[in-house]
């Protein structure tokens, strides 16, 4: 078996989808740099994993606004079920 065969059965791939402008902004850069997406992607993954204190740094934040948009979310539709049952209470 050729290492190239054994190296395509230890990958997988990731489909991204970004903003049309984001994608066009990040290429910008990346070309700029000589640098594929490919490969920085892959790099952000290596920190990631490797539990590098920025990316986890940038995890936290990430699941806070998370968090934060769910709260709204269920703050939001708690409103309008007091709305309503207040509605029901006075007719």
């Amino acid at each position: 078996m050729s290492s190239k065969y054994i190296d395509f059965e230890t990958r997988t791939s990731v489909h991204v989808t970004l903003m049309r402008d984001s994608h066009a902004e990040l290429r910008i850069k990346l070309l700029k740099r000589s640098l594929s997406m490919q490969r920085v992607f892959r790099e952000l993954t290596d920190m990631i994993v490797a539990g590098d204190p920025y990316m986890e740094k940038m995890l936290d934040r990430l699941e806070d606004e998370k968090r934060e948009r769910a709260s709204k979310k269920f703050s939001s539709t708690d409103a309008e079920s007091i709305y309503r049952i207040i509605e029901k209470e006075m007719e």
